[in-house]
Parts: C-alpha cells; structure tokens; sequence
C-alpha cells in the first residue's frame, strides 16, 4: 500500500496555484509540455518543457515533480475536452439522425479529438504511466459511447442487426483505431478529408446491416 500511496503523489502536482500570475504561470508549463511531448515523445525532459515555457526548472518543480504529473495535468484536460464533445455526439444520436449522418458525426469526432496532438494522444493513452482513476474515465467514455451507439441502432428503422452491442463496440473500436492510426501515420498521395470520407462510408454501409443492398 505504501508503494501505491508513493505512486499516487508522484503523479500529483506539488501545489495549486493561487494568485493570477501562478495560474498563468502553471498554463505556460503546461502548454509547453503539450508542445515539448507532441515533439519529443515520452522521452520529453523537464528541463526542455521549462525551456519552452521560458522558466526556471526549479519554478516548474514547484508545480509539478516530474514529468509524470504534467502527464497526469495533459490527460485531465484531454479526458474533458473528450467527454465535453462525446456528451454531444450521444445527444446527437439521440436525435435519431439517418445512418450516414451518425456515421459522419462518429467518424468526424474521432478524427477531431486526433487531428491537433496526434503524438501526445498516443502517449496518454499508450506509454504514460497514467493513474488507475484516469484510467477508470477512459474506460467510462468508451462504454458511455457505446452504449449511445447501441440505443441509436435499436431506434434506427435504417438498421437490422441481431447483436446491436456487438456492432455497438466494433464501432466504436473502428473510428478510434482508425482515427489514431491515419492521423499518426497518414497514407501516402492521400488528403486526411479523403481518408475520413472513406471511413463515413465503410461505417455506414456497417451500421445498415443487412438492409443496405446499395453496401
């Protein structure tokens, strides 16, 4: 328990600003730990975020111990834009749009959280030593999704499927996997517009099921 307890305060911030000029100061090394991790990778230094944040390296442990807990500050902030636009696309959903305009919209919000930071979305999700609770949020967010999803498939007169929760987590799967992968790694001679269009069709001609004859 001790070592979980040690973990715990190694990913927290040393102290909270207060005053207007330490807030401002905390954004700047944030901001420039978005900056230095989208560059460097994980390999990214505390002494280089400080450089680009134009402070001290001993002003930025004042706030942050470690690289570890700017991470951790990367990910909350990450985590909220993520559930702020989610949250929207399930109320769309909800609406019970056609197949191709929820197609779209899923395909286009994949894309959307990836397209600014492709590197940095990597890095919180695959290599950072992210805490159990972010964990938790992250797994949150794809059920609630999910579950949007499987509630627009049974509404929807424009499906027929006979597992909607199956279909439901491929989808999901299918616009994160492919989002992740073409923004890191486009393919070559080939728009990101090109790409996104592509996967609103391939998606579409899913979700109808087996009453799309025109897929």
């Amino acid at each position: 328990m001790s070592g979980i307890r040690t973990q715990q305060r190694a990913f927290k911030p040393r102290k909270s600003p207060v005053q207007s000029r330490s807030r401002e100061t905390v954004e700047c090394i944030v901001q420039a730990a978005a900056q230095v991790f989208e560059a460097d990778g994980y390999e990214a230094t505390t002494d280089r975020i400080a450089e680009r944040a134009g402070v001290s390296i001993g002003t930025l442990y004042q706030y942050f111990p470690n690289k570890n807990a700017l991470l951790v500050a990367l990910a909350e902030r990450h985590l909220a834009a993520i559930e702020l636009r989610l949250e929207e696309l399930r109320r769309f959903l909800a609406s019970k749009p056609t197949v191709e305009h929820a197609a779209g919209e899923l395909v286009s919000a994949a894309f959307e959280l990836h397209r600014d930071t492709p590197r940095l979305h990597q890095i919180l999700t695959e290599e950072a030593p992210i805490p159990e609770l972010l964990r938790q949020r992250w797994v949150a967010i794809e059920i609630g999704l999910g579950e949007g999803v499987e509630r627009f498939l049974l509404d929807s007169d424009e499906v027929e499927h006979t597992d909607s929760a199956l279909v439901a987590h491929l989808t999901t799967t299918f616009v994160e996997a492919m989002a992740h992968k073409t923004v890191l790694h486009p393919p070559p001679n080939r728009a990101l517009d090109a790409v996104e269009g592509a996967c609103v069709q391939m998606l579409s001609c899913y979700l109808r099921g087996t009453a799309a004859p025109a897929c």
